[in-house]
């Protein structure tokens, strides 16, 4: 189940390695592993810049394991801290078959140490050797090591492996399409992968006889497993007709193995999957479960006579024909009909459908990985258009790897309308993106991974530069040539140009092949301190972001902060009196003596506006008789509206709210003064209109745009008396605006200042007059 997460999908061999090498070192109270990147090379057979430069990013862009690592002197990656996310996330879920408890991490670390462990020499100078495989270094290491860990989990107490059913090819063999399926790589690299094994004396092939000594089937067996048993293996196996039973299978609590599922026992015997010489898929679907068409060792409902339940042999037959059904049971597999279900089967059923407290629930989410695939494109028309040419690929995926890829369809169609590239057309465009990058592979034929390259090479947008709409050196947006690839390729060939003139004028007189070699070598250290600039770009850039994030973050909680002090306070303020009437929770001032005061605002400002527009400013008394009239005008117009509304409202239900009486009349009065205000300003442009200086500034105005070019053949023709025309009157106006806003800068300059001045005695005695005294004053005086 570790291999068959979503992000190992076309995985290298040595990632997928180093993600079982961490899973067995993890320890089970921390969950994670610290290791140095040479220590885990020779756990994988590969040289330290190996990995450093290829597995631990395959480990990161896998998003399996959670990678930190410490930098060396040459910016290499050498301490590793690593937590292996599915175990980590199945840490504490009951029944997940990733939920290992201690003793089960030691068993783990225990196995792959016996497998691959690369041994080590103490300083007391005791030496632990090495696993079996442990000295297999190099190329192909990592696979050969994966193969021989997979192939001993698969094999039984007598090192025999469980080999694949169905047709196979029989150029390759049984055992190396097994092997390819449990890499999920082809037949014949599997075959390759066996040889290798078997070199070593690590496998064997063993060809089973008969009872005449003629040559069988072949058995894959693993002999140290068979050795860790007590149990020898031979070169020449007699077959076995009357082989034990296993007490495995009838053990409710045996979870499913890599090559089993529960399931099994009610499945066909032969898979309808083939492994050939060409290249197959390597679904996890079918890598995970490699044998699901054989129970583990199923009883016999006649006599025993089962070498194992593999392919090719009946459920029961005689000792002779294996593929012969037996005449007590209604049909076989190999002959076509479906037979009876035996009483195996029977209990197998009753197993299932009785999981209770004695068995292991299954893990959140495995129905979903074993749900049905879909024969036809998504329903979505969208998604069908875009998908509609590999519509071969999809038939191919499992319903997992369907929903996956259509997930990524729909992510890739949301990041070209981003783009700018219209909704409607998105689908055509990632359409002939996918017909492009078959052409590319030369046809769906030649796909032997539709998944990984589906969502790894099909669907992804390729940038051939750094320009955000490339893809393959074509604008998304407007299907041209990027110009940005332009500079790049002409940037790169103005540099190789750059660097063989310097090594002419360095070392002339150099053969074509040193010439090429230094040539190549220098562009090799240009591209290195290239890419050394960019990742320094790149960590500088994230850095800012980092800032920004960091500065846009507390923004936010500086702006919340001030939302909730603004919100108490505007709630403390909201609990306040009316300063003028007392009216409670008023906000300070009711909603009648806010629109009193508003009135009373509007009415100075009427007031003004018609004293700017007809008073003599020079004359106090003038323009207190138009503030006066202004005043008595919209007092008039007040009451006026007061008794229309008075006319079309009960009056009785305003006697018996005075208070909403009090709001209704002091909002007439604000619109009243506020309809007022408009009106005066009105008047006073009109009128300042008319002024000396208006009509003055018009006819400048009005001469010249009869004096522009354009009007000078005929000055006085009906365009050039139009324009002219409005000309003035646009003069005129901005003559009056001037005036009017002059004019009531002058009347508040005045009424300011006699605000500040002091009133005199003469002003101010009667006002002191008609004051009462108190009774002490006023003895006072008397005496």
């Amino acid at each position: 189940m570790l291999l068959d997460v979503p992000g190992l999908d076309g995985a290298s061999d040595a990632v997928r390695l180093a993600v079982l090498v961490l899973a067995s070192r993890t320890p089970s109270e921390t969950g994670v592993v610290e290791i140095r990147t040479p220590e885990l090379g020779r756990w994988l057979g590969l040289s330290a810049s190996y990995v450093a430069s290829e597995v631990v990013p395959g480990l990161r862009r896998s998003g399996v394991v959670d990678v930190d690592t410490a930098e060396g002197d040459y910016g290499q990656d050498v301490g590793l801290k690593c937590k292996v996310l599915p175990l980590w996330d199945a840490s504490g879920l009951i029944g997940h078959p990733l939920a290992l408890a201690k003793k089960e991490f030691a068993v783990l670390q225990r196995l792959v140490e016996a497998v691959m462990a690369p041994g080590w020499t103490h300083r007391d100078g005791r030496v632990t050797p090495a696993g079996l495989i442990g000295t297999r270094t190099g190329r192909g290491a990592a696979t050969d090591r994966l193969a021989l860990l997979l192939l001993v989990l698969e094999a039984r107490e007598t090192g025999r492996v469980r080999q694949c059913g169905g047709t196979v090819d029989s150029k390759r063999g049984r055992a190396a399409a097994t092997v390819a399926r449990l890499l999920g790589c082809s037949a014949s690299a599997g075959e390759r992968v066996l040889e290798r094994l078997e070199d070593r004396e690590l496998v064997l092939r063993v060809r089973l006889k008969t009872g005449s000594g003629m040559r069988n089937r072949s058995r894959l067996m693993v002999p140290a497993v068979a050795a860790a048993h007590g149990r020898t293996v031979a070169d020449g196996v007699q077959e076995d007709r009357a082989e034990g039973l296993e007490p495995e299978f009838s053990d409710p609590d045996g979870a499913a193995g890599p090559g089993e599922t529960p399931e099994a026992a009610t499945e066909a015997q032969v898979s309808g999957v083939s492994v050939t010489d060409v290249t197959e898929v390597a679904e996890p679907d079918v890598a995970a479960t490699l044998h699901t068409d054989h129970p583990h060792l199923v009883t016999p409902v006649l006599a025993p006579a089962l070498s194992g339940g593999f392919s090719g042999e009946g459920r029961g037959g005689s000792g002779d024909l294996p593929d012969r059904a037996s005449v007590h049971e209604d049909g076989g597999p190999l002959r076509g009909e479906k037979p009876k279900d035996s009483p195996v089967d029977e209990r197998v059923k009753q197993r299932d459908a009785g999981t209770g407290a004695g068995s292991r629930p299954k893990a959140a989410g495995w129905e979903k990985a074993q749900q049905q695939r879909r024969v036809g494109l998504p329903a979505d028309l969208r998604l069908r258009v875009a998908l509609g040419p590999v519509s071969w690929l999809w038939e191919r995926l499992s319903g997992w790897q369907q929903d996956q890829v259509e997930a990524a369809a729909k992510a890739e169609l949301a990041q070209l309308a981003g783009l700018g590239v219209a909704p409607e057309g998105a689908p055509r465009l990632l359409a002939d993106r996918l017909t492009d990058r078959l052409q590319e592979t030369g046809g769906e034929a030649m796909v032997d991974k539709p998944f990984p390259w589906l969502i790894r090479r099909g669907l992804p947008q390729r940038r051939a530069c750094s320009h955000r709409k490339c893809d393959d050196g074509v604008l998304l947006d407007t299907g041209e040539d990027c110009e940005n690839c332009g500079n790049v390729l002409h940037l790169r060939r103005a540099w190789r140009a750059r660097i063989g003139a310097d090594i002419d004028r360095e070392q002339p007189g150099l053969a074509d092949d040193e010439r090429r070699r230094v040539l190549e070598e220098r562009l090799r250290e240009h591209t290195a301190v290239e890419a050394e600039d960019l990742a320094w770009r790149q960590e500088q850039a994230r850095a800012e972001r980092s800032r920004r994030e960091a500065a846009r973050a507390a923004a936010a909680e500086q702006a919340e902060r001030e939302r909730q002090a603004a919100a108490a306070a505007d709630a403390v303020r909201q609990a306040l009196a009316c300063e003028d009437c007392g009216r409670g929770r008023a906000a300070g001032l009711c909603e009648a003596c806010d629109h009193r005061h508003q009135t009373e605002a509007l009415i100075g400002e009427a007031g003004l506006l018609a004293a700017a527009g007809s008073a003599d400013l020079s004359d106090p008394a003038s323009i207190a008789a138009a503030v006066a009239g202004a005043r008595t005008a919209i007092g008039d117009s007040t009451a006026a509206t007061w008794q229309e509304f008075l006319q079309i409202t009960d009056a009785a239900a305003l006697e018996a709210d005075p208070q909403a009486a009090a709001d209704a009349y002091a909002f007439t009065a604000f619109q009243s003064a506020q309809q007022a205000v408009g009106e005066y300003q009105d008047t006073a442009l009109a009128m300042l209109s008319r002024t000396v200086e208006a009509e003055a500034e018009a006819r400048r105005a009005y001469r010249a745009e009869q004096g522009r070019p354009w009007f000078r053949h005929n000055p006085s023709g009906a365009d050039a008396v139009a324009a002219a025309t409005k000309a003035a009157d646009s003069a005129r106006e901005r003559v009056a605006e001037y005036l009017l806003a002059a004019r009531l800068e002058q009347l508040r300059e005045r009424a300011v200042a006699r605000t500040e001045r002091p009133a005199s005695w003469t002003e101010r005695l009667p006002g002191l007059a008609a004051r009462p005294l108190d009774g002490d004053t006023s003895g006072a005086v008397i005496a």
